[in-house]
């Protein structure tokens, strides 16, 4: 979809050729004597438009009107979730007519949230996986025109809002693949798309690269597969190259079976959805190549298949990581913590100002939080406020979750430095513990994504969570000068 931004005036609205044209009517609505403030007030009046958020009236080719539909959308106060509520139930109301331009006009200006949120809800409510699909149809939606009272205002917002989205579909669109189409081969593909972009350069590591590296732990995993292991390094440098990167790392199980301790056979498809994290560090930097902003950003994605092969991790087989710590492997299928670690080390070589890793790692988290948070842990006070402050501003929620000292005691193992388990109790927790241990050099934080990259049942598809939220991370970052 192409977007552009302009100036709301309502004597206007009626002249624009467009195929939906969608106006926010908020409680603060007064009419005047332009067509379409006179259209909306007899639609309060008559009680035809309801005067409660989330309420819409659908008038198909109005007399004085060029649009072939004024959709008009009741968004009560106009707060971020109302606006989600008026544009969800405004795309569900029009979709069987499949237009081409759809036009957003806020009669009151909306704050950062507000306009945040109608691109991103349109643009959720109109996505449509088409891969692999013999008679697929996308989305009909071509251009979508914004208009607010004071474009020079939300600017700004406008085009980060844009740029999430854009990295956001491609993140979903690689989480949403099955695992034949997404292999590790395929990720290193897409990375390697990314380098037309200005100021983004891309590196791919094969087996050969990463045994002569030591990555012990992200090798064992990969074993079991034909599928060759990649690991990919991304740099987006928009600064100078004196200045210290943050780097994600975004874990890359491209298919998940559980290897030799496999997992029941029921919706083991969606374990396709396990490179969620790596999907999600891909979506960021294709975003970071739309807005150009004068940070440095490394993303760091180790991607391989978890298969229970002949030549497959055996529980109780030990490992060495690339640190040297040694790793007593009592479930195959806790493997993203194994090539998760391997890749924690590897960031050390960027002498970075932040670490942060990205991965669908546990079920607990899921328990714990649910589809509405993604949980974050970490032990830099900066870093956690860093963290929050963008989930509220991206709309994209996380929640702090504890790192106490106790909670390692479980990793404990007579026969390796740690063991990569330690029970069922608090296994979000205990699985930062594990990662923790590879942290020493840098700040770091971990966002177990389990919950929100993916929905299951009849909406069974990628979020592209959490790209909004780094995405806001980092750019608060380059305003900031400093996250820790």
């Amino acid at each position: 979809m192409n977007f552009d931004l302009n100036i709301f005036v309502p004597a206007t609205v009626s002249t624009e050729k467009t195929d939906v044209s969608l106006v926010f009517v908020p409680n603060s609505f007064q009419s005047g004597k332009d067509a379409l403030s006179v259209l909306i007030a007899k639609a309060l009046k008559s009680g035809d438009l309801i005067a409660k958020a989330g309420q819409v009236l659908d008038v198909y080719r109005p007399l004085g009107f060029a649009a072939t539909h004024v959709v008009l959308v009741h968004i009560a106060d106009g707060s971020h979730g109302d606006i989600r509520k008026g544009v969800s139930a405004a795309m569900a109301a029009v979709k069987s007519s499949k237009p081409k331009h759809v036009s957003l006009n806020f009669l009151l200006q909306p704050n950062a949230q507000g306009l945040r949120a109608a691109l991103t809800c349109l643009a959720e409510s109109t996505y449509m996986y088409q891969t692999t699909k013999s008679d697929a149809q996308g989305r009909s939606i071509t251009q979508v025109s914004v208009a607010v009272p004071d474009d020079k205002l939300l600017e700004a917002v406008f085009k980060r809002a844009v740029a999430a989205v854009n990295g956001i579909e491609l993140a979903k669109e690689w989480g949403n693949r099955p695992a034949n189409y997404a292999t590790p081969t395929h990720l290193a593909g897409v990375a390697k798309a990314l380098a037309k972009f200005a100021h983004i350069k891309v590196e791919i590591l094969g087996p050969k690269e990463v045994d002569k590296l030591g990555m012990g732990a992200f090798q064992a995993v990969a074993k079991g597969s034909d599928e060759p292991l990649r690991f990919i390094e991304l740099r987006y440098q928009g600064a100078a190259k004196t200045e210290a990167p943050v780097v994600l790392v975004g874990k890359g199980i491209t298919f998940d079976s559980g290897g030799i301790s496999i997992k029941p056979a029921a919706e083991m498809d969606e374990m396709k959805y396990d490179m969620c994290g790596a999907a999600s560090v891909l979506g960021v930097f294709r975003a970071l190549a739309e807005l150009q902003p004068e940070i440095n950003v490394v993303g760091l994605i180790a991607s391989c298949e978890n298969l229970p092969g002949s030549r497959a991790l055996k529980p109780g087989d030990v490992v060495t990581s690339m640190s040297g710590q040694t790793i007593e492997v009592l479930n195959t299928d806790a493997e993203g913590r194994l090539v998760l670690c391997d890749a924690l080390t590897y960031a050390e070589r960027f002498k970075p100002k932040a670490v942060l890793d990205i991965a669908t790692l546990t079920g607990a988290c899921v328990i714990a939080l649910g589809g509405v948070r993604s949980g974050f842990f970490s032990t830099n006070e900066n870093l956690s406020k860093a963290l929050l402050s963008a989930s509220e501003s991206s709309l994209d929620l996380c929640w702090p979750m504890p790192l106490d000292d106790e909670y390692a005691e479980g990793l404990k193992t007579s026969f390796a430095d740690v063991a990569n388990v330690a029970g069922r109790a608090g296994g979000a927790v205990t699985a930062a513990k594990f990662l923790q241990r590879f942290t020493s050099k840098y700040p770091w934080a971990h966002l177990d994504v389990a919950g929100t990259a993916w929905k299951s049942g009849a909406a069974k598809g990628a979020t592209g969570r959490p790209v909004g939220l780094l995405l806001d991370f980092l750019l608060n970052y380059a305003a900031e000068g400093a996250v820790v």
